[in-house]
Order: C-alpha cells, then sequence, then structure tokens
C-alpha cells in the first residue's frame, strides 16, 4: 500500500503546532487521513478526467474532484496555491536564463564569443601548418634517405 512518508507528515505536524507533543498512535492516523484523501480526491480527479476523454489528470480535474467531493473550501485554497505555483514558477523560467544571471551584457558576451572563436580559428590553423611542416619534412627526409640508398647501391 501506498503511503506518504512518515518524515513528511512528521515535519508538517511539526510546523503546524511546534508546542504540542503528538503521540505516535495519533501520527499514525493523521498518516492514515491523508493517504486516504490522496486516494479520494485522485479517484475522483480520475473519473473527472474519464468523462473529458483525456488521458493526463491536470489541475482542473483535481479542482473539479474536489468540488464533486464538498470539499469545496479546499478547492478555492487549492486554486490560490495553484496561481502561486504558477506565479513561481513562471519567475523561474524568466530567471533561469544564464545571460540574465550572468550581468554581464549581451552585447559584451556575443564579443567574448567572437574572440573565443577567432582563437580557436588560429590555433587551428597553426596546428594544420605543424602538420603540414612535419609531413614536408619527413618527406624530404625520405627523399634524402632513398637518394642514399640509390647512390649506395
Amino acid at each position: 500500500e501506498l503511503t506518504l512518508p512518515r518524515a513528511s507528515i512528521n515535519k508538517i505536524i511539526k510546523e503546524l503546532v511546534p508546542s504540542v507533543r503528538v503521540a505516535n498512535e495519533s501520527r499514525e492516523l493523521i498518516l492514515n487521513c491523508c493517504t486516504e484523501f490522496i486516494h479520494l480526491v485522485s479517484s475522483e480527479a480520475n473519473e473527472v478526467c474519464n468523462q473529458r476523454n483525456k488521458k493526463t489528470i491536470n489541475a482542473e480535474h483535481v479542482l473539479e474532484a474536489l468540488d464533486r467531493l464538498g470539499f469545496k473550501d479546499y478547492k478555492q485554497e487549492a486554486e490560490a496555491v495553484l496561481n502561486d505555483c504558477k506565479q513561481v514558477a513562471a519567475k523561474r523560467r524568466r530567471q533561469s536564463t544564464r545571460l540574465e544571471n550572468l550581468g554581464i551584457p549581451e552585447e559584451e558576451l556575443l564579443r567574448q564569443q567572437q574572440e573565443l572563436f577567432a582563437k580557436a580559428r588560429e590555433e587551428q590553423a597553426a596546428a594544420e601548418q605543424q602538420q603540414w611542416y612535419s609531413l614536408q619534412q619527413n618527406a624530404e627526409l625520405y627523399q634524402r634517405q632513398t637518394s642514399q640508398d640509390e647512390d649506395d647501391s
């Protein structure tokens, strides 16, 4: 049977009533009630989802389930939390761009990128030139050895 983590329930209890000692039996009862509530709401949300011929349960299905089950007060709270979550998610998306977090203007970053590309091209050209020079030296050395071998014979 799936349940919520005991540590999570204990943390919630401690946050809600920090000065009250709660017996283990009561903690277990709270855990079972929370688990049953989640099963009840998710089953009803699944029913709403199926009735609307959808394959994925979304927030609207959960809110409708709360309404159908007679938890109008919870529905209002859930809508408020959903709106808060959407605002936080939108804020995170705006803040997640690396350009904004660097504090360096985009033009400066572009200039630095172009410098790095130019440096990489120069290094590549130098490596290719060195490789070409090495090939030429090896060819000359081979030619000399071949000439000497022919002279010796």
